[in-house]
């Protein structure tokens, strides 16, 4: 059986969700990775440094020919190539993206942390992944990603989003409910 992978992708400059469209279309052409699955894009308020434009942020299930390393390093190749500039910790980014999960692979390297070590404290994360993966669980903790969501403190605002939307709705702690898979091709058209 193919082991689940979860990527985290963010974007708060620019025409943001372009940027998030554009790398999931170069990870799409990439030949070992397939897009799988893709969660709703939600609208959050930065982290850390507050001072800059909201995010959007989503986060996509693939399956992929590529270790853990070799897809970290595809990730920050689409990156490089969408004009991320590695700056300001939780700065303004065009561009990012985040290796969450690698199946149940825990792997602790100074250049690679698995699962992802903060996504545990992001709704911005939880919410989309919940979307996705309801009961997956995280492989340190035992606990399913909507048990995570559900006992978060973190109380930064996640909204959901869609284009041309002026009424931005708040989400309750809870995603709940089936996992929605979206045709990946439908929405990169």
């Amino acid at each position: 059986m193919a082991e689940r992978i979860f990527l985290g992708l963010g974007s708060n400059l620019g025409d943001r969700r372009a940027y998030l469209e554009r790398a999931l279309s170069r990870l799409a052409r990439t030949p070992e990775v397939q897009v799988v699955a893709r969660a709703s894009l939600y609208q959050t308020e930065p982290l850390g440094f507050t001072a800059q434009p909201r995010f959007l942020n989503t986060v996509v299930e693939l399956s992929s020919r590529l270790g853990p390393r070799a897809l970290l390093q595809r990730c920050q190749e689409i990156e490089a190539r969408l004009g991320r500039v590695r700056g300001r910790h939780w700065g303004p980014r065009r561009i990012d993206l985040d290796l969450l999960f690698y199946g149940m692979r825990t792997i602790a390297e100074a250049d690679l942390q698995l699962p992802h070590p903060r996504l545990t404290q992001r709704r911005f994360v939880l919410v989309p992944l919940a979307e996705l993966a309801p009961q997956f669980r995280h492989p340190a903790t035992r606990r399913t990603i909507q048990e995570l969501l559900e006992t978060l403190a973190d109380d930064k605002g996640v909204m959901s989003y869609r284009e041309g939307d002026s009424d931005l709705r708040p989400l309750s702690d809870k995603a709940g409910g089936d996992p929605r898979r979206q045709s990946v091709i439908r929405d990169l058209l």
